[in-house]
């Protein structure tokens, strides 16, 4: 009875018992870097890449390099299953635009508090982060119609015949 509880103090790692096979802590690949706790980590990445290439991929690179690659490739596969197409390439992308449109924001409200400063009025700290304007309605930014350039829709035009 003793023996058999010392064969059972070291449960197989996530990848061992998806695979059904035999796990050696000294001698598994995947036993560092998929604990049995976390079984989905590794089935992600199983789905995405297979187990067979992970395996190779972890012997191929230096074993300091391993635990940041298995976290790099759970990831892209997380994102890879939510969004088949793109993967973690669009949830990039989208940070960047963020980016992009806050920096802008950020210029154009460092400049106002520059002309702020210098008692230089107007004060807009509004930034352009698209072509649009936003309806409170609607809580949608809406594009500007191209045949009244630069005028928003719901401006009155009272005059002239139409």
């Amino acid at each position: 009875m003793a023996g058999s509880a010392a064969a059972y103090s070291n449960p197989p790692c996530a990848a061992c018992k998806f695979l059904r096979r035999k796990c050696l802590p000294d001698g598994c690949i995947f036993a560092p870097y998929f604990p049995p706790e976390e079984p989905t980590k590794f089935v992600n990445v199983h789905r995405i890449f297979g187990a067979s290439n992970v395996g190779k991929l972890l012997n191929e690179i230096p074993p300091h390099q391993r635990e940041d690659a298995v976290n790099s490739l759970a990831y892209e596969a997380e994102a890879r299953l939510k969004d088949p197409v793109y993967g973690c390439v669009g949830a990039i992308s989208v940070l960047q635009s963020q980016v992009i449109c806050l920096q802008k924001e950020l210029d154009a409200t460092n400049a106002d508090l520059l002309r702020f400063a210098n008692n230089q009025v107007p004060f807009n700290s509004r930034a352009d982060c698209g072509s649009g304007y936003f309806d409170p309605m609607s809580g949608l930014l809406l594009p500007y119609s191209n045949n009244n350039a630069g005028e928003r829709p719901d401006d009155d035009q009272t005059g002239g015949d139409s």
